[in-house]
């Protein structure tokens, strides 16, 4: 293969940008479906809001959080959307219907973190109390609490194989859970590397590790044997979001220094770099599609504007050819 940087030359050189403005508090997270039809947003009002992205429409709103919502996530399959909150609750939500299926109670403060497991069987959320703690879907119970982490837990990822659970805390360290019936199920490794708060976890389809952190680096490993692959050294701001392609060959980054990173996975060099437009204001997310399209959603405050919103979201996508 050749390197990412020779094959992206020309590639996502097109950018469109989209507003969504229905937000009457700061909004602090988004998730994309995979898709990217559908992104739902969460905010301090307490609640979370789902859009068309293509249409640029509102669809619904979800109520029931009693205080500010830190994270968001849309299962593989568009079923289900969880939402975590500062008032100690995650919430599940149907998608279909708009309906909260479980209202889930096991933290002792704030939850900054959900992640759905592949199959949609679990969730995984992490809080302030220093725990992550996964829960069976189904019935909406607890299956693991996860202890260990000295600080607030604030990122989350299952592997495509849903063998391993990544989380990433205040702490600066990356556990790697190990889940299901194997021999080595329960067991923990810490992956140490980065010198400050770990922001976002993501695996590619072939199981490649990939965190971002407030130390503004990227670091890539092989999560099987704990092995660090690649440290990604180029932004100059706190890395927010992480994405791989569909093959899992490039890795795109998103920072608070305003710009998109693509990556080449193999050689660990940085292919292209693309800078964000200014609406799009503190990037929360970047995804692929299908087809390897890009993405990037970020929170613009509007303040002294005499409007009835006084936060918009700001989603830019990018094409892979001209």
């Amino acid at each position: 293969m050749l390197a990412a940087k020779l094959e992206l030359q020309d590639a996502y050189s097109h950018a469109d940008s989209k507003e969504y403005d229905k937000h009457k508090d700061e909004v602090n997270c988004l998730a994309f479906s995979p898709d990217l039809e559908m992104m739902v947003t969460g905010a301090d009002d307490g609640r979370v809001r789902i859009f068309n992205r293509v249409k640029g429409q509102l669809v619904t709103r979800l109520f029931g959080h009693q205080g500010a919502v830190k994270g968001v996530a849309v299962s593989l399959n568009s079923k289900f959307i969880a939402s975590a909150a500062m008032d100690g609750f995650v919430h599940v939500w149907q998608t279909c219907d708009a309906q909260l299926i479980h209202k889930l109670t096991g933290h002792a403060s704030g939850v900054e973190t959900v992640a759905f497991s592949h199959d949609a069987s679990l969730l995984c959320s992490g809080g302030w109390d220093s725990t992550a703690i996964i829960w069976n879907l189904k019935a909406g119970t607890p299956q693991n609490i996860l202890t260990g982490h000295k600080k607030a837990v604030i990122c989350s990822a299952f592997s495509p194989k849903e063998d391993l659970l990544a989380t990433g805390s205040w702490d600066n360290h990356i556990r790697l859970w190990t889940l299901g019936k194997s021999k080595n199920a329960g067991m923990c490794q810490v992956l140490k590397g980065h010198g400050a708060a770990v922001h976002t976890v993501t695996f590619s389809k072939k199981g490649m590790l990939a965190s971002g952190s407030h130390d503004k680096t990227v670091l890539l490993w092989n999560p099987r044997g704990a092995i660090l692959l690649h440290e990604l050294k180029a932004h100059t701001g706190w890395v927010r979001s992480l994405a791989f392609n569909v093959d899992g060959t490039i890795l795109a980054s998103v920072s608070d220094d305003e710009t998109c990173k693509l990556w080449d996975v193999i050689t660990g060099e940085c292919a292209k770099t693309m800078e964000l437009s200014a609406s799009i204001g503190q990037v929360h997310c970047v995804a692929f599609g299908g087809d390897d399209r890009l993405i990037a959603g970020g929170a613009n405050i509007l303040r002294g504007k005499k409007k009835k919103s006084d936060s918009q979201e700001d989603a830019e996508s990018v094409s892979k050819k001209d």
